[in-house]
């Protein structure tokens, strides 16, 4: 039987410093028109029940970005930005349902059937943590470690974790039950690192 969709919290994570990009606010930076973060919420926000976004800046404009989905803003609790997890940690201890899948801000073209695959997976192999890989022609295996879906009963193991100064997502995954789902289109998970690949993106 699949999870249902209300089971589910979305969690959009925009907390990091963007210093590939200049430090300016990732999701704040704009395609077509409209912030980064936004593309992604209409990705997400169909494929789960409540809506967070994870953010360390321009709270405000999150708020509003955020509105028209029902979704509440979330900062780290842990100062100096110290990296993904600590925004999965902040959306971990605010959701109030069994499961939260992760999605950063930047990859606007994420696949529509994520969480469906995403808790199928989770759901046949009993694990705790459901993340993605990608193919591409040549046949190689790329992670993308930030996609995941995970049971909020690990944010006090995650907690730990941190506290015991780790950062590296991939290493806190190795602790748990952990099944990686493979996904054809390299492309629907293409992030944004750079002005330069944002102008490149909206190009193509």
């Amino acid at each position: 039987m699949p999870i249902p969709t209300d089971s589910i919290t979305g969690l959009l994570l925009a907390g990091g410093r963007g210093m590939r990009m200049g430090g300016v606010d990732k999701g704040l930076q704009t395609l077509r028109g409209e912030p980064l973060a936004l593309h992604v919420l209409r990705r997400l926000a169909p494929q789960t029940g409540a809506l967070l976004i994870s953010a360390n800046r321009n709270a405000q404009r999150y708020a509003a970005l955020g509105a028209p989905f029902n979704a509440k803003v979330i900062a780290d609790t842990l100062p100096d930005f110290p990296g993904p997890l600590a925004g999965l940690l902040a959306g971990l201890r605010a959701a109030r349902t069994g499961l939260v899948l992760s999605a950063p801000c930047d990859t606007p073209g994420l696949p529509e059937d994520l969480a469906a695959r995403l808790a199928d997976a989770l759901d046949a192999a009993r694990a705790d943590i459901a993340t993605v890989a990608t193919v591409n022609a040549q046949h190689e295996v790329s992670m993308h470690p930030v996609f995941a879906l995970m049971r909020t009963s690990l944010a006090d193991d995650l907690a730990a974790f941190l506290g015991a100064g780790e950062r590296k997502v991939r290493a806190w995954y190795a602790r748990h039950t952990t099944v990686e789902v493979t996904f054809a289109d390299e492309r629907a998970f293409y992030n944004v690192n750079s002005l330069q690949e944002l102008a490149d993106f909206e190009r193509k």
